[in-house]
């Protein structure tokens, strides 16, 4: 009865969804507060129910209840229970309940927790919200129920795909999910604005909080991602413009430039409609994301859907939500006026050259994405790979980065061009010392990783400038997560460009007892062994590595056999140092006592994701602080 009981809550969930849009409507329309009052605890109650059906469906998941079709297609008795556990959205349809349930419960906590908005903007929120939902109630009930029985059940299940066992996966798509979640409430709070002609700097301060949590969780989430595919794929690689990973880019970048927008609404007054089209485009990114991924259009191994009945029900919901909300906005554009003035050279003016760049790299990686896909509908098939979106997207992105260096630098509404560039000449210097020790060392290395380079050295002085002739303990918090973002910006920027400059790779068919030189490793293959896992066998090369004459160390890959589905997959071992990190993966033998490794030594990898890490960390910061500010604010007229 635990399916039965999910099923029942979705079910339940979908009604008051349902009557949350209709209430939300009626109380706005006939102006009845208390009709309105009504929305918030349904919006409450349906997230708990949502929560219920999530929690039901792990439930069948953890016991193993092969009577459930989701579970004998996705997940063996024989699992680690931390399989069993995340297998549960390790799938198409589980993954869709987490969507909704993820939306569920950013409805509930709106209603809860959303005291600066309007009512009547508020409660349009909530049926935006709702609305949202509805749709995705009605695609999980009719056409990927997660809960259908299976008769008579199957003695065991077919198993999680391998490539998914793995604990960073298990963690990662909850934390994409919330990131693409999270821009609906964007989204509905632009709807909800919209219907009621509430878009102004108020608006913008209550939607602000919404749309850094999302970023923050899409942030965790690529970064989580890309380190994933590049200790859990053995191609030594931490990005490879996959479509899927994309597809998770693309509401990132919307997501980066609605973030700066929406300041520029909530501190200046400026840049409305550009804002709330802005919220339109991000969750429209979301949405192809979500088609992408789970329409089987294309070949991923994040690709869980190859159903096309179903991407062309997700194509409809993105059409009907987008359409519609691209129509009220054009009834409502001469309402939404445009704001304050300001100068070009103006802080504003750098935030909305940095929304173009942004849209700019976000129309290219569209392009990219989308293009093999209907060149394939139109009988011809090509694929568009890293040579393409590295030489449109990089240099754009390196035009961005230099002027994000300028940007926080600038005054607000006004500022003067001689002083911006007095101000600049600290991370000017930096970028060119940083270009010509480059030079001088390694005597000139390709253009694009000696331009990343050298600005990233510019931006990380740039970064930490507005903090130059401050009380660093009065500083706002948000401060401090510009700041520290900017400067993950930096960070990761030189990890790219060090792993594109200076990667060493060496294949080699190794014999026991010989050595084998990768950057400044030499590395010693001393035999190959068989291990056996929880649920998997293994071949496991023991290698000794030895830097110049430093200790000598051992590093193990393996390569792994799955029983149930039958998969091999390579396992890499990695020996991560200050300067970069040694990457080995074990291939397969040759029949003349030889074994295939392939190892690599990628000097700097890891400032990949210590960015990423330090850009969420800024974005943490930013939004406590913002909360904070709100929250004494909101006392203070309280008490005044």
């Amino acid at each position: 009865m635990i399916a039965e009981g999910g099923l029942a809550a979705l079910w339940l969930a979908a009604a008051l969804a349902a009557l949350q849009l209709i209430l939300a409507a009626v109380g706005i329309a006939k102006a009845r507060d208390d009709i309105m009052a009504a929305v918030r605890p349904v919006a409450i109650v349906q997230g708990l129910l949502t929560t219920l059906a999530m929690g039901l469906l792990i439930t069948v998941f953890v016991r193993s209840d092969m009577s459930v079709l989701l579970v004998a297609e996705n997940s063996h008795s024989a699992k680690p229970l931390l399989y069993k556990f995340a297998g549960a959205w390790g799938n198409h349809e589980g993954s869709m309940l987490l969507w909704v349930t993820i939306l569920g419960l950013a409805g509930g906590a709106i209603a809860i927790f959303e005291d600066r908005l309007q009512k009547p903007t508020l409660i349009a929120t909530l049926g935006a919200q709702a609305a949202i939902a509805l749709g995705f109630y009605a695609f999980l009930l009719f056409s990927s129920n997660p809960f259908a029985r299976l008769t008579p059940a199957a003695p065991d299940g077919a198993g999680l795909n391998p490539l998914l066992q793995d604990p960073g996966l298990a963690f990662h798509p909850p934390t994409l999910y919330i990131g693409y979640v999270g821009i609906s409430v964007a989204f509905s709070f632009a709807v909800g604005a919209l219907v009621t002609r509430d878009v102004g700097p108020a608006f913008a301060r209550a939607m602000r909080p919404w749309v850094l949590a999302a970023w923050i969780f899409l942030t965790l989430g690529i970064t989580a991602g890309s380190y994933w595919a590049y200790y859990e794929l053995g191609w030594g690689g931490w990005w490879f413009w996959d479509p899927v990973e994309n597809a998770s880019l693309m509401p990132w970048l919307a997501a980066t430039a609605l973030l700066h927008s929406v300041s520029v609404l909530a501190t200046r007054d400026g840049l409305r409609a550009w804002t709330i089209m802005l919220a339109v485009v991000a969750f429209s990114m979301s949405m192809v994301g979500t088609f992408l991924v789970r329409s089987g259009i294309l070949t991923s191994v994040h690709a869980f859907a190859v159903d096309p009945e179903r991407g062309s029900f997700i194509l409809a919901l993105l059409a009907i939500y987008i359409g519609g909300a691209l129509a009220l906005f054009g009834a409502r554009v001469g309402t939404v006026r445009q704001g304050n003035a300001f100068e070009l050279v103006s802080r504003e003016g750098a935030l909305v050259l940095n929304n173009l760049l942004l849209s700019v790299i976000l129309g290219i990686v569209l392009i990219g994405t989308l293009y093999p896909i209907v060149a394939a509908a139109m009988g011809t098939q090509l694929s568009v790979g890293p040579p393409f979106f590295d030489k449109t997207a990089g240099p754009v992105a390196l035009v961005l980065v230099a002027f994000m260096g300028a940007g926080p630098l600038l005054r607000w509404r006004r500022d003067e061009g001689s002083l911006l560039i007095s101000r600049m000449t600290a991370p000017i210097a930096a970028a060119c010392f940083a270009w010509a020790a480059l030079f001088i060392t390694t005597g000139g290395i390709a253009i694009l990783p000696m331009l990343g380079i050298g600005l990233a050295a510019g931006l990380a002085v740039a970064s930490v400038a507005p903090l130059w002739k401050r009380n660093l303990r009065r500083t706002p918090l948000f401060t401090w997560g510009m700041v520290i973002a900017h400067l993950g910006i930096a960070v990761s920027l030189a990890g790219m460009a060090s792993d594109s400059a200076f990667t060493k790779e060496t294949l080699v068919a190794a014999r026991v007892g010989e050595p084998h030189k990768v950057g400044p490793y030499t590395v010693v293959l001393d035999g190959i062994s068989p291990v056996i896992g929880s649920n998997w066998s293994a071949l496991q090369a023991q290698l000794t590595v030895r830097r110049g004459e430093g200790a000598a160390f051992k590093l193990h890959p393996q390569s792994r056999f799955f029983s149930s589905p039958p998969t091999v997959t390579s396992e890499s071992a990695i020996a991560t140092r200050l300067d970069g990190q040694l990457y080995t993966v074990l291939g397969a033998p040759d029949g003349a006592g030889r074994w295939q490794l392939r190892l690599w030594w990628k000097p700097f990898v890891t400032l990949i994701w210590l960015g990423g890490a330090l850009i969420a960390l800024g974005g943490a910061l930013s939004l406590f602080g913002r909360v904070r500010r709100e929250r004494k604010t909101v006392l203070r007229e309280a008490y005044a």
